[in-house]
């Protein structure tokens, strides 16, 4: 991915969303049809807020992992808060919210059980 400017920019502080699955590999056709519709509308929030980008999801070993960045890490899960909670359905979910770019020896990570 090429990283200009504006990437850079919203970019330094970051919200990631670690979702288990039922299933140890990929979860089921029915979760993932679920957590797409649900990251859909994280996507929506957090352009109709500004707060930042959602910019992708992985899938694989039990879990869903979503990527969202941004000027504020705070600003950015308020946004999504609800949705990442309805979306975790399945214990040992949970979120990192990063303060600083990832590079930066000084960014203070929090970790917030779902």
């Amino acid at each position: 991915m090429a990283c200009g400017p504006i990437l850079h920019v919203l970019a330094e502080h970051a919200v990631i969303v670690h979702l288990r699955l039922s299933e140890s590999g990929f979860g089921t056709a029915a979760e993932r049809q679920r957590l797409a519709d649900l990251e859909k509308r994280v996507e929506r929030s957090i352009k109709k807020a500004r707060v930042g980008e959602f910019d992708g999801n992985e899938f694989g070993e039990g879990e869903c992992i979503w990527y969202m960045y941004g000027p504020d890490a705070d600003a950015l899960y308020r946004t999504v808060e609800g949705t990442i909670r309805e979306a975790a359905t399945q214990a040992g979910s949970f979120v990192v919210k990063r303060r600083g770019a990832a590079d930066d020896p000084n960014a203070k990570d929090e970790k917030i059980l779902l």
